[in-house]
């Protein structure tokens, strides 16, 4: 964040001093995340607000409209994310309440994770079962296609310097044409379509916190599901993972989501959408490196690539998109 703008953040926090009690010299960074959004701490005087956060998001690269169109949208649906205490649209600044420090992420290990993953099932239920047609988005076909391209574009050819033969790119057409057979045959919901370890946070009232969902739109009924039990940040044995499923696939019937009858149909739709998610992220991963100077997230990449090659090798018809991600191994190493 440039001087210029952290001084024009100090401005507006200063006009807010009295109001909240602010205590301007307490100002510190918070975290940042893989787009131009920044988080800064600062403490309020009165206990009665404790810490708050501050959302700085230059409004020409990431505009605060939807942030706060979702926001009220879930809050509605009753789901613990942060409450906007001011807003200055103009400028790109949020006042939020702080919903803690602990990330799943932190927090999740094999004694923990039924707990935490019931209360994210939960969460994720209710969310569904605010979905309306028109609200948000649209999931649709250009968009699934859009996010499959990024994974020849940056990660093989960028990344790893590979330039697919006519065979091999005619194959990998055919399986983003399965993969999205697949994905838009599902039933459309809310998605919010970050909703893994290190945007949930653990609370102690209605858990989980829940954040960094100003991208949900309207789309697959797996979609949130294959973020959250395929995380790109921590990895599960694969027979939790199909018994988290099943719980969340029956609390969603219980609640009369539109899930297949068949649990065996459920689970190959969470396969496919987790398949479709990881292509997507193995090329936004890269083009977080190569474009934006970020490298934090490269050495997630071999968990992402596993998942997608096991997924890949156990249907027949994308054995040829497996052979092509096992050839990526070693240029991976």
């Amino acid at each position: 964040m440039t001087d210029s703008r952290l001084n024009t953040l100090r401005n507006w926090l200063k006009a807010l001093e009295a109001s909240w009690q602010l205590d301007l010299d307490s100002l510190v960074p918070a975290s940042a995340d893989a787009s131009f959004r920044r988080y800064f701490r600062i403490e309020s005087k009165n206990p009665k607000f404790g810490t708050l956060i501050v959302m700085d998001a230059p409004p020409q690269h990431e505009p605060l409209d939807a942030f706060i169109k979702v926001d009220l949208l879930l809050a509605e649906a009753g789901l613990n994310v942060p409450k906007i205490l001011e807003q200055n649209l103009a400028e790109g600044f949020l006042l939020l309440n702080d919903l803690g420090t602990k990330t799943y992420l932190a927090e999740l290990n094999h004694e923990t994770a039924d707990h935490l993953y019931k209360d994210a099932t939960h969460a994720l239920v209710l969310l569904q079962q605010a979905s309306k047609p028109g609200v948000l988005p649209n999931y649709d076909e250009a968009l699934l296609q859009r996010e499959l391209d990024l994974f020849p574009e940056w990660y093989l050819k960028k990344h790893l310097n590979i330039n697919l033969s006519e065979q091999q790119t005619e194959q990998l057409k055919k399986a983003f044409e399965l993969i999205i057979e697949n994905n838009l045959a599902q039933a459309k919901v809310y998605v919010h379509r970050d909703y893994h370890s290190r945007n949930l946070m653990v609370t102690e009232r209605n858990n989980p916190g829940v954040i960094d969902f100003q991208d949900a739109v309207y789309g697959p009924i797996t979609y949130d599901a294959s973020s959250l039990w395929r995380d790109a940040y921590v990895a599960w044995p694969e027979e939790r993972v199909i018994d988290w499923v099943i719980k969340f696939w029956e609390e969603g019937r219980k609640a009369g989501l539109p899930m297949p009858d068949d649990f065996g149909q459920f689970y190959r739709d969470f396969e496919w959408m987790g398949l479709q998610r990881h292509l997507k992220v193995l090329g936004i991963f890269a083009r977080l490196l190569h474009r934006d100077g970020k490298d934090g997230y490269i050495k997630d990449i071999p968990l992402v690539l596993e998942y997608a090659i096991a997924t890949a090798n156990r249907y027949i018809e994308l054995k040829p998109l497996a052979r092509l991600l096992e050839s990526t191994r070693v240029n991976q190493a």
